[in-house]
């Protein structure tokens, strides 16, 4: 009996976990550990920020569905890992501290066969001075809990309007190398079209603020796509979108501290500048959650499985390059690390080879950049093939992986809504393929064309809809959930 213990329940280890239960059945054992039992709908989170759905609409506890599929749920959080074991243990495992009331503090060690880190990023809010979720006027939709607390602080907000005192709303990415851009863009839609819906535009002064080179960069270099029937690029589209708004932008901002009613920032020029705000709502940066590693010897062996920034090396090459050398080949296609590779790590629990946007330093040599974008359907992606190459290896007892996800060959789907209702609500839908340019392959736009497009509409909106319930179903294990694509 094979023992897959997956670390997170997020999209890329809740995918990875279902999969494996619909192959392995319960002849191994499979074990989730993850400090939440909920899993969160994370894309609607946006919803809740401008109280369009409840946080009950979007999460669902995991223990039910874990007990019926015979997988044993652990609610704790990863600590140290030990790949080798140690001198009492041929097998590896993990150390874990559990969360849960009735067993917080204790530690356990979990061995395993196969390890699925999948634990996602840290939440660095403190990597930028006062960037705190409810405190004073700052919101945060990363998580349900942040998305409740925003809508709270949103209609405290618009309560002063309506009493005639203008707002400002801040709204982008709030470190210089933060990522998740479009998360930030949708809910600044959202947040526009609340407010015009009211009829209390003339009260609010609505600003993007980005470390983004060029609007419509996205962390992802930004994109040319067909939309109806001419070639544009993301940078337009947009801008085009906030023009057509009355949102104003300030781009290549990386921003360093924020308190009570200012955000500083330094920009590419080197400048160091102020933005007042009365609500803002800003990304954080990411990173590894701070996992040490030991040989069988208790050596510390940290860097054999986490880059610097705290997440974990993978089958990527991470030979330091020129931008204008970095390529598609780079990226990792089994999310394997090189030094055990029977650990895995699917998501945005990788560590990126290079970012996919140009790298930018400020006069003042701070990088202002978007890192690499790596949610929503890639991470389902990974999470999928990660688990068919366990179910592999464990049944042929080959190491072979058959079963790849390169970002430099997948594609992504995007949908960013703008405004909520079966006839007003709108959204911007945006395919890319594939997620990282390979200017080999297609020489003249980086993507191919033909399935890299944008549109804006009421029917994308729909299917934002549509997509909230569908994945949910998938994910609550709902009758042939599995035919539903990543």
């Amino acid at each position: 009996m094979a023992m897959i213990v997956v670390l997170g329940a997020g999209v890329s280890g809740h995918t990875a976990a279902s999969y494996l239960q619909k192959s392995l059945g319960k002849e191994h054992q499979i074990t989730v550990v993850s400090p939440t039992s909920t899993y969160q709908w994370i894309p609607s989170n946006i919803w809740v920020g401008v109280g369009r759905m409840k946080a009950e609409e979007i999460k669902f506890d995991l223990v039910p569905l874990y007990k019926k599929w015979g997988i044993r749920f652990l609610k704790a959080k990863a600590i140290n890992f030990f790949p080798e074991g140690d001198t009492n243990s041929a097998t590896g495992f993990v150390e874990v501290e559990y969360t849960s009331e009735e067993k917080k503090g204790i530690k356990e060690r979990v061995p395993y066969d196969f390890l699925i880190n999948a634990t996602g990023p840290k939440l660095n809010f403190a990597a930028t001075e006062g960037l705190e979720p409810g405190k004073g006027n700052i919101a945060s939709v990363c998580t349900f809990s942040h998305a409740t607390e925003a809508w709270e602080l949103f209609q405290k907000k618009l309560d002063r309007m309506k009493a005639g005192e203008k707002q400002t709303f801040v709204i982008g990415t709030g470190h210089p190398t933060a990522t998740c851009q479009g998360a930030a863009f949708e809910y600044i839609l959202n947040v526009d079209f609340e407010i015009k819906r009211r009829g209390l535009q003339k009260f609010a002064e609505v600003i993007w603020i980005t470390n983004e080179y060029e609007l419509g960069d996205f962390g992802m270099g930004g994109a040319f796509i067909k939309k109806g029937g001419f070639v544009t690029n993301t940078k337009l589209f947009a801008e085009s979108y906030f023009v057509e708004r009355n949102i104003t932008w300030i781009k290549r901002a990386g921003v360093k501290k924020i308190d009570d009613h200012k955000i500083y920032y330094e920009n590419l020029e080197g400048e160091y500048k102020e933005q007042s705000y009365d609500f803002a709502m800003l990304i954080p940066g990411f990173s590894g959650h701070g996992f040490n590693a030991f040989d069988k010897m208790g050596n510390q062996i940290t860097d054999k499985l986490f880059a610097s920034n705290g997440l974990m090396k993978v089958d990527a090459d991470y030979t330091p390059k020129l931008f204008e050398d970095w390529s598609v080949e780079d990226w990792p296609q089994t999310y394997q690390n090189p030094s055990y590779p029977n650990i895995f790590a699917p998501g945005i629990s990788f560590a990126p080879p290079h970012s996919i946007s140009k790298p930018m330093i400020s006069k003042n040599g701070t990088p202002i950049f978007a890192t690499a974008p790596r949610t929503g359907m890639p991470s389902g992606v990974m999470g999928k093939i990660t688990a068919e190459n366990i179910v592999s290896w464990i049944k042929t007892g080959s190491p072979v992986m058959k079963h790849r996800a390169s970002m430099g060959r997948m594609g992504a789907a995007c949908i960013v809504s703008a405004g909520y209702g079966m006839r007003k609500g709108t959204a911007a839908t945006m395919t890319v393929s594939p997620v990282v340019p390979d200017w080999h392959k297609f020489p003249e736009w980086g993507r191919d064309l033909n399935t890299t497009m944008g549109e804006p509409g009421l029917a994308g909106h729909w299917l934002k809809w549509l997509m909230h319930y569908m994945f949910l179903y998938k994910a609550k294990g709902k009758p042939f959930w599995w035919l539903i694509p990543e």
